[in-house]
Order: C-alpha cells, then structure tokens, then sequence
C-alpha cells in the first residue's frame, strides 16, 4: 500500500521540545505511522522534515508542525491519537471558579508576566538554544534564579547572564544544565532521591546523579544539587555559578557537607575556586575528573567518610553464566593475552569521560554531546543512535553502556536496549552496563538491573566498576586484582 503524508500546522501553539519530541516518538509506533515528525517550526526543525521528504507550508517559530507518514486508512486514527496526546500537553488551569467555573486563564507570555502572577523564586527555561538567552535573562532581571536546561547557547550570552545574576544576587545554572535538586524538587533529569545533609556544586549531569544516586544507595540524602553547566570552570566563564553556589551551600543550614564535581578547572578558575573554598566554614569534598583524578564512585566514599558513614558493596549483577561481577573478578573473561576492544555507547558526558580515563583504551562515544543532540532528543530519552551504535559493535569486543534512571529519563529504558543486548551478546559481543539510578525511582532500579541482566549483561551501579571491569575482560585478565 502506497503512503500518504498528512501536514498540518498550527498557530500559536508552543510545547517544549522535550515534550514534542516524546509526543513524535509516541506517534510514530503507532499503527501504520512510518514517520512522525511533531515540533515547533524552527529552521532546523523545518529542515529535518523537509529531508525526510515532506512538504511544507509556510511556518515559522510560533506554529507548531505536525507531518505524518503512513498507510492511508491508518493515517485519521493517529492523527487522531496525536491530537489527543497534544490536548493532554495543553491541559489549562483553570479559573477561580474552579471546575466549569469559568473560562480557562490565559497563560503568561513572558517570564516576567509569570513572576508577577506567582509566588516563585525560580525559572526553569527549555526552549532552543538560540532563543533561551532572553528568556533567561527575562528571569534574571525578575529577580530569579534559573536553570537553563537548553544547550547550544553561545558562550558569551552565558557570561553576561551570569555577570548579571551576580549582580541581582541570584544563581544561573546552565546553559546544558541536565540535573538540579532543589529542596527535594528534581529539575530536568533528576533522581528520587532521600533528603539529607549533602549538598552538590556540579558541572556535570550524570556526574551528580551518579554521585547522588551511590549516596542514596549508601542510605545518604541530599539537601540540594546545583547544576552550573560544563563551561563554568572554563577560563571564558570564569567559575561565576560555581562560586555563587559554594556560597550559597555553605549559608544553608541543612547542608553538612559539599561535594564539587568538574572536569579539570582552567588554573586562574582552580585558584579561585580553592580560595573560595577556604572561605567557608562547610568541609568540601572536590571531584576534578581527568588523569591521576580519583573517579565518581571514590569520590563517594570519600564523602562517605567525611560523614562518618559505612561504606557498602555497591550493588552489581553478574553477567549469566559468570561467577562474579565485582570489579576485580571479571570471571569469564577469556584467556590471558586474548586482548579485545572495548567500544563505550554513553549517554551521559562525564561518565563517558570517566569510563575512558579508566579504560584507558577503546573507542568511546557520548551521544549526549551537542553534535548529537541537535533535532533530536537526547539519548537518556530516546536511544535510538545508541541502538544503531550497538548494533555494529563487532564480535569479540567488549561493549560499555551507560543506563541513567530517574524522571525525564526514558521511562522503561530496558524494553529496548534488553532486546539489542541480547541479539548483541549473541553475536559474541560482552556487554557491561553501568545503571545509575536510586531505588525510589519510576522505572525501578532492581527491575531494570533484572531485565538487562537477563539479556546477558553485567550490570553496576558504580560507573567506574563497570569501566574497570569491561578493561579487565577486553584484556583477558581473570585474576582478582583491582
């Protein structure tokens, strides 16, 4: 049967791109549909749908595009499907009148509006990189602090948003923040997580949730994670949300202890960093990853002991048909001298970082990083790229996932990657899979560990076990050394 392209557009609509893009992968397994394509109509957007071969009307940024492909007798059903699933996105509030009491509130158009009309102290902004610039800066000038979860804005903006947050006396985090805690309210990608006395500043996103969720394993909370974006510490930005943040952790009451995560910090930024740490009067436990660095899951520990509390075995599962899956019994592994290679398939960027610093060899891949981001959803919410990626893993070789649990994540990530997995494993592939996750999360950390372990995986929790492990196997060492 031949295909039909349905095309519509609508004006005066937005929904973020996060939800869009969940919207597009819901439309597109449904029956029939070959491609849907569902976002605001931006000349990126508009230049995806038009490579996929649809045709288009005149759009711009405020209307939305919706462009179906399918079977013609399917094509009214989803089309009618979608319409649902974009009612449930638009659901308003409703008036003081209460239900059927009114007509429903117009939205504000600005964050400032919104400010005015609500009691809030901070704004969440997620929209295109190129457009997040004035919207952040619309918070910052109402007196907000904000948390910028959009990537791709140039550096430069980011400076003067930060400049200008100083002087209002209110934080920035981001651009490309992915996770912060506030008060025990997760924002973007973030982890359920029990409250407690540790506070994080982190230019990283899996990076705190790997940290945060090891705490939470261990039977620690925290008070709040800080987000600051991976180029605060460069020598462009010059640290402004990391130093804003320290000073704030340390003026709370219920924070005992802060934990600082980066990469390397440019020298002039280190300085001040560390001058400003000595300043305060709450202990500091600092993460730099890079060479000679202690990794995630020592970092930990590290603040485990700063605490005064036990340090357990962090869970793991071994791989069917192994004896063991900690770190220094890579059983199974193969013969002494029966080298492979070990080829990491991550989604988060720090853990990728820290896989092959601890590798030490192997091709490694983020798929969160922006080049792969652009048009798409980032792959902690669709793995498609990584599933591609997996699939042209050769025989023999070792393959190295990142799993990352918690709201904003997929919501059942093994009901893909399991099947892939295992059709991998089949080949002659070993997978290892470092989960991040906590137990209080949606998607179940026990339940994932299970379904991807009955695929034929090793699975952590503590990413640099996992990184350590896949290591041991490609080289062919069995022997019990860490």
């Amino acid at each position: 049967m031949a295909s039909t392209d349905v095309v519509r557009t609508r004006t005066g609509v937005y929904h973020d791109s996060v939800s869009l893009m969940r919207v597009s992968r819901t439309a597109s397994a449904l029956p029939g549909v070959e491609v849907a394509v569902v976002a605001m109509a931006t000349e990126l957007n508009l230049q995806i749908a038009s490579e996929l071969g649809f045709d288009l009307p005149q759009a711009g940024p405020a209307d939305l595009l919706i462009a179906l492909r399918g079977e013609s007798d399917a094509l009214e059903a989803a089309s009618a499907e979608l319409d649902g699933l974009l009612a449930a996105l638009s659901a308003p509030s409703l008036s003081a009148g209460g239900v059927g009491g009114g007509a429903a509130e117009l939205p504000p158009r600005t964050v400032r509006a919104a400010a005015r009309e609500h009691a809030a102290d901070l704004a969440l902004v997620s929209v295109p990189g190129p457009h997040a610039f004035a919207e952040a800066l619309d918070a910052v000038e109402a007196g907000l602090s904000v948390m910028i979860f959009s990537d791709n804005v140039p550096v430069e903006q980011e400076v003067l948003l930060k400049r200008r947050a100083a002087e209002r006396g209110v934080l920035v985090m981001g651009p490309d923040c992915g996770t912060a805690v506030i008060g025990g309210a997760g924002l973007g990608f973030a982890n359920v997580l029990r409250p407690g006395p540790v506070g994080l500043v982190a230019a990283s996103g899996t990076g705190a949730q790997q940290v945060t969720c090891l705490l939470d394993l261990a039977g620690v909370g925290v008070s709040h994670v800080l987000g600051v974006g991976g180029r605060d510490l460069s020598a462009d930005v010059g640290g402004l949300s990391t130093l804003r943040a320290l000073e704030a952790l340390d003026a709370d009451p219920a924070t005992e202890l802060i934990v600082l995560i980066s990469k390397p910090p440019a020298p002039q930024v280190a300085r001040a960093v560390e001058e400003a740490v000595a300043r305060l009067g709450t202990p500091v436990v600092t993460a730099l990853l890079g060479p000679g660095q202690a990794d995630l899951t020592s970092v930990t520990e590290a603040a485990l002991r700063a605490l005064g509390a036990p340090i357990p075995t962090w869970p793991s599962w071994p791989a069917p048909g192994t004896a063991d899956a900690s770190p220094a019994s890579p059983s199974g592994a193969g013969g002494p001298g029966a080298e492979r290679n070990v080829r990491g398939i991550y989604s988060g960027g720090t853990l990728c970082v820290e896989a092959r610093l601890i590798a030490g060899t192997g091709e490694f891949t983020d798929f969160g990083d922006d080049a792969y981001t652009v048009g798409r959803a980032h792959p902690m919410i669709d793995p498609t790229l990584r599933l591609e990626a997996l699939a042209e893993v050769p025989p023999g070789d070792v393959v190295l996932l990142d799993v990352v649990l918690g709201h904003g994540s997929d919501p059942d990530p093994s009901a893909r990657l399991a099947p892939a997995i295992a059709e991998a494993v089949a080949g002659g592939v070993t997978a290892v899979v470092a989960l991040v996750g906590s137990e209080g999360d949606p998607q179940g950390l026990v339940a994932q560990a299970g379904a991807l372990n009955a695929a034929g995986a090793a699975v952590f929790t503590s990413n640099a076990e996992a990184a350590g492990y896949a290591a041991r196997v490609a080289a062919g060492i069995t022997a019990n050394t860490r």
